[in-house]
């Protein structure tokens, strides 16, 4: 058992490690020689890469940053997909119930680390890239209609933040409407309101009016990924 544990604790912490790959913060000092948590909305993310460095950079964040979510959680089904791995659980173990929670658990950890890099200080983004990557790789009809949803509130509104608190809070009626197992519901609960959390000045600004919207100029910036 104790094997089977660190095992698992292993994939838990390589999971942490990819989400806290520092991707925006790499492309600002690479192209530019300035640290982006100086920038703008002071966020590592996609969007703050964007109004900060640039479409090329920009997009480029958020491609790595959603492989970095995706590739937590394929980790965690590679490993039990191995006969080796699997070799290491006691008898009787439940590997369909472990491999739920360890899904969901790599996927918190890729968050986490995306939102507090251990390689910033604890600082970062606002993990809703890293989360879509989660998303498209644990579920990914739902994590495609996530997608959709801040796709719609981004078009209409044109203020990501909003989009992203859209896309955050709709997860678990997702999750229960695509009848994913209950560990799925629990973790679309647990990211969403993570998230939520994470746009918490960005609400505030939402509420009273100041919420900047795409493409227009601002003193204090909100970055949504």
């Amino acid at each position: 058992m104790a094997i089977w544990l660190l095992c698992n604790g292993v994939l838990l912490i390589v999971a942490y490690f990819l989400g806290s790959f520092p991707t925006g913060y790499l492309l600002g000092k690479a192209l530019q020689g300035i640290d982006i948590r100086e920038h703008g909305s002071k966020s590592t993310g996609a969007t703050n890469v964007l109004r900060t460095l640039g479409k090329g950079p920009g997009l480029a964040t958020l491609a790595v940053d959603i492989c970095k979510g995706a590739g937590a959680v394929a980790l965690v089904r590679w490993a039990y997909g191995n006969p080796t791995f699997l070799t290491q659980a006691p008898e009787a173990t439940n590997i369909g119930l472990w491999l739920s929670l360890f899904v969901i658990m790599a996927g918190l950890m890729a968050i986490l680390g995306h939102s507090k890099s251990i390689w910033l200080n604890f600082s970062g983004g606002k993990s809703v890239a890293t989360g879509l990557g989660v998303l498209l790789v644990m579920s990914w009809t739902v994590g495609l209609a996530a997608l959709g949803i801040f796709a719609l509130v981004v078009s209409l509104s044109r203020i990501v933040s909003l989009s992203s608190i859209s896309a955050a809070v709709s997860l678990p009626v997702l999750m229960f409407v695509a009848k994913e197992p209950l560990a799925y519901v629990l973790f679309s609960i647990t990211a969403g309101v993570y998230v939520v959390w994470r746009h918490w000045a960005n609400i505030q600004r939402l509420l009273a009016g100041t919420e900047p919207r795409l493409g227009q100029k601002k003193t204090v910036s909100t970055d949504a990924t």
